[in-house]
C-alpha cells in the first residue's frame, strides 16, 4: 500500500522479540522516510494483567504476529495511534480485533477519513485533546496499568505512554535513537545504508551529548509552544521508568531515564 515507506513483504524482514521476563513484544520492521532516510518503525504489544494485550504503533499484521497473540490467549483489546503519522497498519489490525477500542490524537479519524483506503476504519474512540492531555480517564482496564502525556503542540501531535507494571516508555516521535539497527537487522544494506540516512544519524542519536537532538527539539520541534512543552516533559520525568521503547531506533532496555534527562534538560532544568 505505502511501497516508499514500508516493506514489500514484512513476514521476511520483521523481527520479533519477547523481552526477558515481560508480556511485551516488539516487532520491528525497516522503515524509509521518502524511501531513503532509514529510521526504523516498530509496533509493540503489551498483555496487561486482565488477560488482554494493548498494541501501541501497530505495524504490519503478519500471520506470524497473528499467531504469537492467538499463543498469549490475549486477544488486543486497545490499538493506539500515538500521533497523526503512526496509523498506516491501523485498520488492519482493527478488522482482525474489531471489539477493540482505538485511541488517537485529535485530527487522526478526520485524516482518515479524507483518505479512500482508510475511510471506512476510522473511528477513534477516545481522542486526545488539549483540555485532556494529562493522563485522562479513557478506560478503566487501560488506566489500571497505563499513563498518558499528550503534546498538541508536536508537529505529530504525540501521545506517550507509559507502562507502570515494567517501567516502560512508549513514545513515538517524542525522540529518535538511531541508527535502527534492530529494524534493519534482516535488510540488505543495514541500518547506516544511503547518504541521507548518514547525513541524519548525528541529528537523530541519543549518544554522546546527544546536541543536535537537543538542538532540533528546542529551536524546531518546540520553537511554537516551549512552555506546554516544559510542562508535558516534567510531567513524564515524574514516571518511574527503566526501559524505552521508541518507533524510530533502537529500544534502550536499561538507563531509558538517564537518556530521558539528557535529551530534554532544557526543558527540565528551565532552559
Amino acid at each position: 500500500m505505502f511501497p516508499t515507506l514500508t516493506p514489500k513483504h514484512p513476514e521476511e524482514v520483521m523481527v520479533i522479540r519477547e523481552l526477558e521476563g515481560q508480556d511485551i513484544i516488539t516487532c520491528s520492521v525497516p522503515f524509509s522516510r521518502f524511501g531513503l532516510l532509514r529510521i526504523g518503525g516498530r509496533g509493540t504489544i503489551i498483555r496487561m494483567a486482565s488477560g488482554s494485550s494493548a498494541v501501541f504503533s501497530p505495524v504490519a499484521l503478519t500471520e506470524h504476529v497473528k499467531g504469537i497473540i492467538t499463543a498469549l490467549n490475549s486477544p488486543i483489546k486497545f490499538i493506539i495511534a500515538p500521533d497523526l503519522e503512526h496509523h498506516i497498519f491501523l485498520g488492519d489490525w482493527k478488522a482482525a480485533f474489531p471489539d477493540a477500542k482505538v485511541i488517537g490524537p485529535e485530527g487522526l479519524q478526520e485524516k482518515r477519513e479524507k483518505n479512500v483506503k482508510t475511510k471506512d476504519t476510522s473511528k477513534v474512540d477516545f481522542v486526545f485533546t488539549p483540555k485532556n492531555r494529562h493522563n485522562p480517564d479513557t478506560f478503566p482496564e487501560f488506566n489500571a496499568e497505563f499513563e498518558t502525556q499528550y503534546l498538541p503542540s508536536h508537529p505529530n501531535r504525540e501521545i506517550v505512554v507509559f507502562h507502570k507494571p515494567t517501567k516502560t516508555l512508549l513514545q513515538a516521535d517524542l525522540f529518535f535513537n538511531l541508527p535502527a539497527t534492530q529494524q534493519y537487522e534482516k535488510e540488505r544494506g543495514g541500518a547506516t545504508q544511503g547518504i541521507l540516512t548518514k547525513l541524519f544519524l548525528p541529528v537523530w542519536s541519543t549518544e554522546g551529548d546527544a546536541i543536535w537532538q537537543k538542538r532540533f527539539t528546542w529551536y524546531l520541534l518546540a520553537g511554537r509552544n516551549r512552555d506546554e512543552w516544559k510542562e508535558s516533559l516534567r510531567r513524564i520525568d515524574r514516571w518511574d521508568f527503566e526501559r524505552v521503547i521508541p518507533c524510530h531506533g533502537d529500544v534502550i532496555d536499561t538507563g531509558g531515564k538517564l537518556v530521558f534527562r539528557k535529551l530534554f534538560e532544557w526543558f527540565l532544568n528551565g532552559g
